[in-house]
């Protein structure tokens, strides 16, 4: 999930420089920990170039959850394909797909969670982002789960267990697959189609 190498005969345009830059910088070090000088001087544009493109740091942000949404829930539905999920058979494949994040050595846990924690009083809007992303990973779960009565109700109960097992893993790197194994758990009680 790191920055995409551009060749130098296809230099990535300033504003593409700039987004990837932002979120690599977002994500690993903090929001509020990130200036918008050293988005600057890492994307290489001048400040003028920046502003353009995003006219205030908030505007950044919001952008940074848009595209932190879109890459990482294609990459979460390509992790789910190469651990077998299919519609309507259990979310068995959720546990192994989380896995192979944790694993990256550049996990730093839920960027959404990350950000409402961060910035969520004084950015509305970034709450918002988060909200949706949420709602939409819960939509996800669901459709892996059988169709009965209760589904989108055990597809919330996966999707907070999925939470805590990110902050739990985030927190303590070491607590990883205990909290995988609690999540599968979870889904095993959740995903019958009758209890």
């Amino acid at each position: 999930m790191n920055r995409k190498a551009a060749s130098p005969a296809q230099p990535l345009p300033a504003r593409e420089r700039i987004l990837q830059t932002a979120h690599d910088l977002f994500y690993l070090e903090g929001i509020r920990a990130t200036g918008i000088d050293r988005v600057i001087a890492e994307s290489g544009v001048t400040k003028v170039t920046l502003y353009r493109h995003f006219p205030s740091k908030n505007a950044l942000i919001l952008a940074f959850l848009h595209y932190r949404h879109e890459r990482w829930m294609t990459w979460f539905d390509a992790a789910l394909l190469r651990h077998g999920a299919r519609p309507g058979h259990g979310a068995a494949a959720l546990v192994p797909a989380l896995a192979e994040w944790f694993a990256h050595p550049h996990f730093r846990g839920c960027a959404f969670i990350n950000a409402v924690a961060e910035i969520g009083p004084a950015l509305p809007e970034a709450v918002e982002c988060s909200r949706r992303h949420k709602l939409e990973l819960a939509e996800r779960i669901a459709a892996l789960l059988p169709e009965t009565a209760e589904r989108e109700a055990r597809a919330g109960a996966i999707a907070q267990a999925f939470d805590g097992a990110i902050v739990r893993a985030a927190a303590d790197p070491g607590a990883a697959q205990s909290a995988l194994d609690g999540l599968a758990l979870t889904i095993e009680a959740l995903s019958a189609p009758d209890r």
